[in-house]
């Protein structure tokens, strides 16, 4: 059974959460499960506390997959199944080198065969403590989209092939739960999900996967080479969803409880499991 949690909003649309309760929910199933979160990023102003911690061990990883992997009771490193991990910072008033606004990107962190390798926006002014925390002196540095592309050519793509097929080895041998970045729809390619959840604050929508797949493709023109992006609301809008369910708010205790976040939103849980299940 292969599971995927994407986001309504690109921030704060809930999906983490939803995906920590969903992993203590399957965790008391008969399957193993495995989760991923294949995608990730930290803000270093917004997300300074987290960025510190992970650089302090030489590491770039975010508490997105922290929670994600506590909660399935996994003992995988967060590269394995996080293998590509972006550091962005403000920047207001300018353009960051990739066309977006008040914001660049500083470095990757991609998780290749061999180990992680680093990519530096050369543009970008890198913070000093970085420099001393992570291991970047050998670091690939890029001053232009061109030289991105080639790197997300190089290393991120296939270190997301890597990934995807982790993905659905462990959908074969039991439970394989994927939460996506951002608002994406889809954050790894040649995967076929059972089921998929769109979370929204308040609300979590059903869909069948094979119709999400195959709306994915009708957007894309089946164009697929893993670089074009294709929104939630893109794919929502050309389905219907199999169900709808509220989702109410939840306390910080609760956010905090894998178990308790399952508990509140059980009825989504059952629905997604029976979705998936019902193929």
């Amino acid at each position: 059974m292969r599971l995927l949690v994407v986001g309504g909003d690109a921030v704060d649309a809930g999906k983490t959460t939803f995906a920590v309760g969903l992993a203590a929910r399957l965790r008391g199933d008969e399957r193993p499960l495995r989760a991923f979160k294949p995608r990730a990023g930290n803000d270093r102003w917004f997300d300074h506390g987290d960025v510190r911690r992970a650089a302090s061990e030489g590491r770039l990883y975010g508490k997105d997959v922290r929670r994600l992997l506590r909660a399935a009771d996994s003992d995988a490193s967060h590269e394995r199944r996080n293998p590509f991990h972006r550091l962005w910072r403000p920047t207001p008033g300018t353009t960051g080198l990739l066309g977006e606004p008040g914001h660049t990107f500083l470095l990757d962190r991609v998780r290749t065969a061999d180990g992680d390798e680093w990519v530096v926006n050369a543009t970008a002014d890198l913070p000093d403590r970085l420099r001393t925390d992570l291991p970047l002196s050998d670091a690939r540095r890029v001053d232009s989209v061109r030289a991105v592309n080639a790197a997300m050519r190089e290393l991120h793509l296939p270190a997301l092939d890597r990934v995807a097929a982790d993905v659905r080895a462990a959908g074969d041998d039991g439970a394989a739960l994927v939460e996506s970045y951002g608002d994406v729809a889809t954050p790894v390619r040649d995967v076929r999900f059972d089921a998929v959840a769109a979370v929204d604050p308040g609300r979590c929508r059903v869909y069948d996967g094979d119709r999400w797949a195959l709306a994915r493709g009708t957007a894309t023109g089946d164009r697929d080479d893993g670089r074009l992006e294709v929104h939630v609301d893109r794919l929502s809008g050309m389905l219907d969803p199999v169900s709808t369910h509220d989702l109410r708010p939840l306390t910080a205790e609760e956010r905090a409880d894998p178990d308790a976040v399952g508990r509140a939103y059980g009825e989504a849980y059952d629905a997604l499991v029976a979705a998936a299940d019902g193929r």
